[in-house]
């Protein structure tokens, strides 16, 4: 049995037209404040995001919940950050794709800053997809799956979605 596409559309166009309203409010939230990940490799983390990505490291502390769990934070832009929690000891399984999980992260950077940044990623032989010519998908070192655009904040492919 195939996937009905056409059902689907229809339930998504259903969808927008109960939801997505004619004059949107304002949002409560101020923005994200951060997105957290786990890491494996505090290190290995660090020369990821922050020498390949150039995303610079902002801080480093113990993690307020788990003794000896390091909590460190990289400048994604526009007031945003990246985070990361290892918990040393806990033995965690290696990155999955779950219901209410983690798909991906998309970050928009400039048009030259995604081509250098796909240079990088290239030569340190990062395996990578390129798809409609803006966005590049690639994991990081522990599988989660990140996404550079090079759409303008607010716009994806070209249509304004904020």
């Amino acid at each position: 049995m195939g996937i009905d596409y056409a059902a689907i559309e229809a339930r998504r166009e259903g969808i927008k037209e109960r939801h997505l309203l004619p004059r949107r409010p304002p949002s409560s939230a101020r923005g994200l404040h951060h997105f957290a990940l786990i890491s494996s490799d505090v290190e290995r983390t660090i020369r990821f995001y922050q020498e390949l990505l150039e995303f610079p490291l902002t801080e480093i502390f113990e993690n307020r919940d788990y003794k000896g769990s390091s909590h460190f934070f990289f400048d994604i832009g526009n007031g945003n950050l990246l985070a990361f929690f290892d918990f040393p000891g806990l033995d965690l399984g290696p990155y999955q794709e779950v219901l209410g999980g983690l798909h991906h992260i998309a970050i928009s950077v400039d048009p030259v800053t995604w081509e250098r940044l796909r240079g990088k990623l290239e030569v340190a032989g990062v395996p990578h997809r390129i798809e409609s010519g803006a966005s590049i998908y690639f994991r990081d070192p522990d599988g989660a799956r990140l996404e550079l655009l090079a759409d303008h904040l607010g716009e994806m492919y070209g249509a304004r979605v904020l």
